[in-house]
């Protein structure tokens, strides 16, 4: 990473496609692929019960019988949150992945996240070794303290890139589809490091990276694969204010079909419509007070245009929606006039800031490998500097610095990022 990361990149505050992959964790052209289209997996409903994929790792512990802990069943009445009488990984709190509670251990530990191979972004096409010698994304680089996966993403496709990758939580890589052929997978669990400016985020690992297309997120583009995901702008941050962006939809076929796998708008001023790219005939509209129905919606037109518009108040995480061609034109019903549809409940467990406990003393991290002790809805930002302390609920009293357990991994606090 070394002399490359520091690199450019002074433009990072401020679309080109590829084809599906083998190794890929979710081409944009793959959606089937994935059980998840929130970065963090907060919305994944799937049956891994173990904390590793093909029944590897721990079993993980039924959440009506964690009355014990922060979150069980009878904390999610309602199942927002996807809890139940089953012990199937979820992310009530808004973590970084999917987590699950288990039988504590020697150490305290009870609690683990699970490496779910299904629940990846469309559009993440997974973890990769960064040697440094040669770099594995040869395009510019660069450094920021405030790193998310879009702010990357944004920099990149500026650049005229077709890939981003996130590393060690601050340093962002730009790349081609070449790049990637010649690429070396990397353990999905190696990329565990905390974005610098997202803590609901993650940022590649420490010489690993996290790649992902460019188009994730994207204002605009032209879409015409079979099938694939489109994301509101600025995705997966939250969309800004005054946002104005369509999307051309074409894929073969006499009619599309349209299924919204995450719908939340600020207010009913931010407004997603949905017409024909011929006619100009709006088929749909929905915004923040009337989301989409639930399930597929059968449109009977073979190209869409969809435009999104926020106003100078929006902010929200905004929306997540697979497309695929259909080879008859049927189409669904719309709803009855004046009808009003159901809101969509919207998830809980957003990031929550929390200050230091009154006089816990500012310990140096100096790179120690913490894990969270106290698994619960409070959650820090990453320190702003090398000395400052670590995350809340680290093992020892809040904003100590941990010794790590032998064999485990966790968020390493790397230096300051000084790119920028």
């Amino acid at each position: 990473m070394g002399t490359q990361a520091a690199q450019g990149f002074l433009l990072l505050l401020f679309l080109p496609l590829l084809q599906p992959r083998g190794a890929s964790a979710g081409s944009l052209h793959s959606p089937g692929l994935s059980e998840c289209f929130q970065v963090n997996g907060a919305d994944y409903r799937g049956h891994q019960n173990r904390t590793g994929p093909r029944g590897a790792g721990r079993p993980c512990l039924f959440w009506d019988q964690t009355q014990q802990h922060s979150y069980s069943s009878a904390s999610d009445p309602q199942g927002r949150w996807g809890l139940g009488a089953h012990n199937f990984c979820r992310n009530p709190d808004g973590d970084v992945q999917p987590w699950c509670y288990v039988a504590e251990t020697e150490e305290g530990i009870y609690w683990r996240y699970c490496d779910i191979p299904t629940c990846h972004m469309p559009g993440y096409l997974g973890c990769f070794v960064d040697s440094g010698a040669p770099p594995s994304l040869s395009g510019p680089s660069g450094t920021s303290t405030k790193l998310t996966v879009q702010v990357c993403l944004r920099f990149c496709r500026m650049k005229g890139y077709q890939l981003a990758g996130v590393e060690a939580g601050y340093a962002c890589f730009c790349g081609s589809e070449s790049d990637l052929a010649r690429g070396r997978l990397a353990p999905a669990t190696d990329c565990d490091q905390i974005c610098f400016g997202h803590p609901g985020q993650l940022c590649g690992g420490d010489g690993r990276l996290g790649v992902y297309e460019v188009s994730v997120g994207s204002c605009q583009g032209n879409w015409t694969a079979p099938q694939g995901v489109i994301y509101s702008p600025d995705f997966p941050d939250e969309y800004g204010p005054d946002r104005n962006c369509s999307w051309a939809l074409g894929p073969p076929g006499a009619a599309l079909e349209l299924t919204f796998r995450l719908f939340e708008l600020a207010d009913s001023r931010d407004r997603l419509e949905l017409r024909d790219a011929a006619s100009g005939r709006l088929l749909r509209a929905f915004d923040g007070a009337r989301p989409p129905p639930p399930g597929p919606l059968r449109l009977g037109t073979a190209a869409l245009l969809l435009t999104f518009r926020s106003d100078a108040r929006g902010y929200a995480q905004g929306f997540a929606l697979t497309y695929r061609g259909l080879p008859d034109a049927a189409e669904d019903p719309g709803p009855p006039e004046g009808s009003a549809q159901t809101p969509a409940a919207p998830l809980d467990g957003a990031n929550v800031s929390c200050s230091p406990r009154p006089g816990a003393p500012q310990a140096a991290m100096r790179g120690a490998v913490c894990r969270l002790r106290e698994k619960g809805p409070r959650r820090w930002g990453l320190p702003g500097a090398p000395e400052e302390a670590g995350p809340c609920g680290t093992d020892g009293p809040e904003g100590w610095p941990c010794p790590a357990p032998p064999g485990t991994s966790r968020l390493r606090v790397l230096r300051q990022a000084t790119g920028l």
